[in-house]
């Protein structure tokens, strides 16, 4: 693609690598872009952010189709992941240490995929402590790291599909397609407290937005790579 190609609007599907931030993402795209392209501005922007700790499809926007972001994030999204059970974090995930241990011997096979059930549909759901998020004008992780305790209001979600694809105890691994807004991490969390145990996110990819497929997505790295050097 040319540089013109970019300005008029590309939705470019990339695959984040893991520990990298939206925002580093979309800022390496920019610069490949600016300095292989030579393009002295370019608008690029992505349509929801996807966690450090989460890997797979960051749909990102160029030129004339930023306008179309607010739609793209509207989609429904696909996830695949690993929810350990018998330990939390604050977190709901693996960037916080666990916090709390609990048994699991009572877990079994048909319990998990009874108590699947009872996620599925709108659910209530109360974001992390550890997000983006914003309470009195400060983020909540900023909160979470003073040791502040706030009350986070819960807020409507939608599970349309919530299958489990493999148990391995203490790992469960699940396939997710979910609204706007839900954060798979709550998930974890609230479906290992249903089981009377404890749950955190242990991985995380997502693998659809709409009708965006990671599979025919780029790695990151490959996508600068692709990018046709600046001729003189």
């Amino acid at each position: 693609m040319t540089a013109q190609d970019f300005q008029d609007g590309q939705v470019l599907l990339i695959d984040k690598p893991l520990n990298w931030t939206s925002f580093q993402a979309v800022n390496k795209l920019k610069w490949a872009l600016k300095s292989k392209l030579g393009l002295k501005k370019i608008k690029i922007g992505h349509a929801g952010t996807l966690d450090p700790l989460a890997s797979g499809l960051l749909l990102v926007c160029t030129g004339k189709f930023t306008k179309r972001i607010t739609e793209l994030q509207g989609q429904a999204k696909e996830y695949t992941g690993t929810i350990t059970v018998g330990a939390t974090t604050p977190s709901y995930d693996l960037e916080t240490e666990t916090n709390e241990t609990f048994l699991t011997e009572h877990i079994t096979e048909e319990l998990i995929h009874e108590t699947v059930k009872q996620f599925l549909g709108e659910i209530d759901q109360r974001p992390p402590i550890f997000s983006a998020l914003k309470k009195d004008g400060i983020r909540l992780y900023e909160h979470a790291r003073n040791g502040e305790e706030v009350e986070i209001p819960t807020r409507k979600t939608t599970i349309h599909e919530f299958e489990i694809t493999r148990i391995a105890l203490p790992e469960i691994d699940f396939r997710v397609v979910c609204s706007k807004g839900t954060y798979i991490r709550s998930l974890a969390f609230d479906f290992g407290k249903a089981l009377h145990s404890g749950g955190h996110l242990t991985a995380l990819r997502r693998t659809k937005i709409g009708d965006y497929d990671v599979k025919n997505g780029y790695g990151l790295e490959a996508f600068v790579d692709s990018l046709s050097e600046k001729t003189e």
